[in-house]
């Protein structure tokens, strides 16, 4: 499966980060559903997990610069959630500190391109 992962063709950091980020969360996803039978918390991760990616896909294709920065805002608020249920997990015991030490750089990382990004377009606007 990791072949699949790294032969993946996406040109650009954001896209290809946000997309290896959405694999980990969907196998986060997997493992708290199998192993603490956890649904609700489960499906709030992987949602905005997921979206940040397919949002950042979907804004390569925006029909304006305005929808190009709205896609990227709401990718952000996405990762900004993400990064909330991720820390929920790890307080409340469903994630030992390994296994949030070891996500929590990849979401921290697409934050910090997400703000950059949208303040860089937010800048260039004006």
């Amino acid at each position: 499966m990791s072949n699949r992962v790294t032969e993946y063709p996406v040109d650009d950091p954001l896209s290809r980060k946000s997309f290896h980020f959405a694999i980990r969360i969907v196998k986060l996803s997997k493992y708290l559903r199998e192993t603490h039978q956890e649904y609700e918390l489960a499906k709030q991760v992987i949602r905005s997990g997921t979206a940040i990616g397919a949002l950042v896909r979907e804004a390569k294709f925006a029909q304006s610069k305005p929808d190009f920065l709205h896609k990227l805002s709401i990718a952000l608020k996405e990762a900004y959630e993400t990064d909330y249920w991720l820390e929920l997990l790890w307080k409340s015991d469903y994630l030992d500190d390994k296994m949030y030490q070891s996500i929590k750089p990849e979401i921290t990382e697409l934050l910090k391109i997400l703000v950059s990004s949208t303040k860089t377009i937010k800048h260039t606007e004006k």
